[in-house]
Order: C-alpha cells, then structure tokens, then sequence
C-alpha cells in the first residue's frame, strides 16, 4: 500500500457502513468501493471480499494509467483483464485479485472531484432495475431531497458484461450526461445490476446510497396509488440551484 493511508481508512469506512446486513445494499461479496489514493492509484476492493466486515486486507492499491489504457484498447478475454488488473497492482505481496469492475471504478475516480465510488446492489433499487419499466419509473424526480443528494437525473446502463465491455458502456453514458446536463452525475442506474454513487468525499457516496434507497421506497409506494407524479423540470432545476440548497448539499456531504 502507499504511505497515503487517509483515504484508506475512510474507504474502509464508508464499505462498511454499505455492507451493514440491515441496510440491505450488499450481502456476502456483493458490491465493491473504491477512493483515489493519489495522483497516481487509488483502492478498490479485492474479488470476493465482504464490505461488512471490510479491513485493509481487502483493498488493493492499483495504478490508473495500465487501467484506463485497457479501457482504451480492444476487446480482452477474462484471462487477459485478470492478467491485466494483477500487473496494475502496486506493493502487492498478498496477490490480491482487483475486482473485476476496477475498469469503472479507474474512469470514474479520473473525473474531477471524484474521490470516492460506491457500487451496490441495494433490494430496494433492484426491485427496480430488474422490472420491464425500469427507465420510465425513474425518469423524474419525486421530491426536493432526491434532487439535493442524488442531482437532475441519473446516468443509465442497460445490462452489459462486467469487465472492458461495462467499464466502455459506463464511460460513454457518463460521457453523454456531461453533454446533456454540463455536470456529471452522481448516480448511475444499471439494469438488472445495481447501483453506483459516485462522490468528492466518503458522505457523498452515502448519501447518494441512501437517498436512492428512499427513493425507490417511496417510488415502490406510489404505485399503490396511481403512479409516480414527477416534479416539473423547472422545479428540479430550481431546487438544484437554490443557494440554500446548495450550501445544505455541502453539509451533508462534509465539504
């Protein structure tokens, strides 16, 4: 591991807090987290480990520049991205294996301001992302605190393969967000997978969690009664500007 252990400690942090049973966001290996170590590497947890009980013997330090060239370059085997994640690693004695959705976690950690990212499979989210509607159920914002936390809109992803092929489909989706929103997201939905936070700092990607998990809740409760009745696009945008909210935002995310 690098001599930049802060980061470390509250990546081991907040992969616990998702990974606690009671939550319901990740169960047995589910779900993996990752924080920018440096300008150089970040850590991400190793294939296999338990965010509940998560210490530094399940992260792996891994280098950006070999990742994002993978993401770069051709189509690889399984073989070959396993092969490619192990060259990666940096101080390895223990031969940690990267999870295999190091690729996205590297593109995500290069954007700017991202330091943390937190990919689980919430019950909640994926009784959503595994239905026929799933796009159409959460094309608008319910309520002023989802906007607070979560943003305008999530970024989408229909099921691909974990691996080259889900790192490229994450990079192009957000890619597009950026285009169409000038902000990058806070949030990713992938059908029939899961969910990804992505934040400056270890509360974001909390937040972001949680208010997904209430909002999928209270999406699911709306269904009993009509419907989901989405926030006009000039009320999303009004609560996500508002100068109060702003600074609330910051709060929450301890910035």
């Amino acid at each position: 591991m690098s001599a930049n252990q802060e980061p470390l400690g509250q990546l081991i942090n907040l992969s616990r807090w998702l990974g606690e049973e009671h939550r319901g966001f990740a169960i047995l290996g589910e779900g993996n987290t990752s924080a920018r170590a440096g300008d150089d590497s970040f850590f991400v947890k190793a294939s296999g480990a338990c965010l509940g009980c998560i210490d530094e013997t399940g992260f792996v330090e891994v280098g950006f520049a070999p990742v994002l060239e993978m993401l770069d370059g051709p189509a690889l085997t399984d073989t070959q991205i396993r092969d490619g994640l192990m060259k990666a690693t940096i101080n390895n004695s223990a031969r940690l294996v990267p999870s295999i959705e190091t690729l996205f976690h590297a593109y995500l950690l290069s954007l700017p301001g991202v330091r943390f990212v937190g990919h689980t499979h919430p019950i909640t989210v994926n009784a959503i992302t595994c239905s026929q509607g799933w796009r159409d159920l959460t094309r608008g914002r319910l309520f002023p605190d989802e906007i607070v936390s979560c943003g305008v809109a999530p970024a989408y992803i229909d099921y691909t393969d974990p691996g080259v092929p889900l790192g490229k489909a994450i990079r192009d989706s957000v890619s597009a967000y950026n285009v169409k929103h000038n902000e990058w997201p806070k949030s990713i939905l992938m059908q029939n997978h899961g969910l990804i936070a992505i934040g400056g700092t270890a509360s974001e990607v909390m937040s972001v969690t949680a208010m997904w998990d209430k909002t999928a809740r209270i999406l699911a409760g709306t269904l009993h009664f009509g419907g989901p009745n989405f926030m006009s696009p000039e009320n999303v945008s009004r609560i996500s500007t508002r100068p109060d909210e702003v600074d609330r935002k910051k709060r929450i995310e301890g910035k």
